[in-house]
């Protein structure tokens, strides 16, 4: 059974100076998103019934016509959200001037633990920071986890309850070439996320959501004999800098924003035919309910 697309995110650019060591982005080039391509793109999805699309990167502020992009998606009566790493002056800036226009607003950042292995520095500190200096509807902190220690996640609580914001947890997905860089066996890797939904649990209510999500993760690295995969059933496409719209952004088969209306649409409704993998489910949680809201959680009292 197919599941209807209602949503799309869209990589304005191919490329992210934050460049994470865990980053599982499935396309990166150099470029940015032509917004004669964009248009194109929405007046496709619009007619296939996506209601919304979800800016990211690259790193979305970087791109020279912002505003122009989510403008253009307002006139086509879609909602525009946003996923963000902004946090210099120049990011917050351009952030702050359409901000007002958008859904939602998802400021990405990472623990400590992640920051080590990713050789990031975005904080939740400074997540929080941009997430004040900017008017929207829905605030949200997207924390992405490893090596959680509680003093950490005690001060992440009370920063969450000042600023009242939203915040949503992922763990850190490692393929098996990183797992080898890091010298982790798959089951360490599993322990080690397990361990971080216990000490997240103390101090956060994690969402059913949240943690069905850690049971699909740990089925896709530790299949049982026999298993087979299953079909993807994520209700948000993708569509890569380059004009591309696929099912999943690991995905193999796409379409091209260029192709006949009637093969887009044909592409959008029927059945997908990707396999989900840790990589995709890192980015889409398949089993979970549309409403985005149902991810967040809650810092204890």
């Amino acid at each position: 059974m197919s599941t209807p697309v209602r949503t799309a995110l869209v990589s304005t650019a191919g490329h992210c100076k934050v460049a994470c060591g865990f980053c599982f982005r499935a396309d990166r080039a150099h470029g940015f998103l032509d917004t004669a391509t964009y248009t194109r793109t929405l007046s496709r999805l619009k007619e296939a019934g996506v209601e919304g699309v979800c800016l990211t990167g690259g790193e979305p502020t970087h791109h020279p016509e912002l505003r122009q992009l989510v403008r253009l998606a307002l006139q086509f009566g879609m909602a525009v959200s946003m996923v963000t790493s902004a946090r210099t002056v120049a990011e917050v800036t351009v952030l702050s001037r359409v901000a007002h226009l958008l859904t939602n607003v998802t400021v990405s950042a990472d623990s400590q633990g992640a920051m080590l292995m990713g050789r990031t520095t975005r904080t939740a500190a400074s997540a929080i920071d941009t997430l004040r200096a900017i008017s929207t509807d829905t605030k949200i902190l997207h924390v992405t986890c490893w090596g959680l220690k509680d003093g950490e996640c005690r001060e992440m609580a009370d920063l969450v309850a000042e600023a009242e914001v939203e915040v949503q947890f992922s763990p850190v997905v490692l393929d098996e070439r990183s797992l080898r860089r890091e010298g982790k066996s798959v089951r360490d890797y599993l322990v080690q996320q397990r361990l971080d939904a216990d000490v997240l649990g103390r101090y956060f209510e994690l969402s059913d959501r949240y943690r069905a999500y850690l049971g699909e993760l740990r089925d896709l690295q530790l299949p049982t004999t026999g298993a087979e995969r299953w079909l993807c059933r994520s209700a948000t496409a993708y569509v890569s800098a380059d004009g591309h719209i696929r099912r999943c952004p690991y995905g193999r088969a796409s379409v091209s924003v260029h192709a006949p209306r009637a093969a887009i649409r044909r592409f959008l409704v029927e059945p997908a035919r990707d396999s989900v993998t840790p990589d995709c489910a890192a980015i889409c949680r398949s089993s979970a309910a549309s409403d985005d809201a149902s991810a967040s959680c809650t810092a204890l009292a």
